[in-house]
């Protein structure tokens, strides 16, 4: 539905025939771990995420989940190497 709190005339998956069901009621702005993501929305009351109602919950255990401006690299995995498997395998 459309919104008609914040954000007036977008979609939000939160607005029932009753208003905003979210926990608060609106959603909140942004914080500023999220500048520079290309999910954030600039309207008259200020800036918020067109994706998160709450933007400091998911930055609230490290990197957002959705934020397109923050890279991750994949950690090498070591293989651990069972040494009496090793030693076997020299010997041949």
């Amino acid at each position: 539905m459309k919104c008609t709190t914040l954000r007036d005339g977008m979609e939000c998956a939160f607005m029932t025939a009753k208003g905003c069901g979210y926990k608060k009621g609106f959603c909140l702005e942004i914080v500023d771990q999220c500048r520079g993501c290309n999910r954030t929305l600039e309207v008259s009351s200020g800036w918020y995420c067109s994706a998160c109602p709450e933007p400091t919950v998911k930055w609230k255990a490290g990197n957002c989940n959705l934020a397109t401006h923050v890279m991750t690299t994949a950690a090498e995995d070591s293989q651990k190497i069972n040494p009496l498997k090793a030693s076997k395998r020299s010997r041949k």
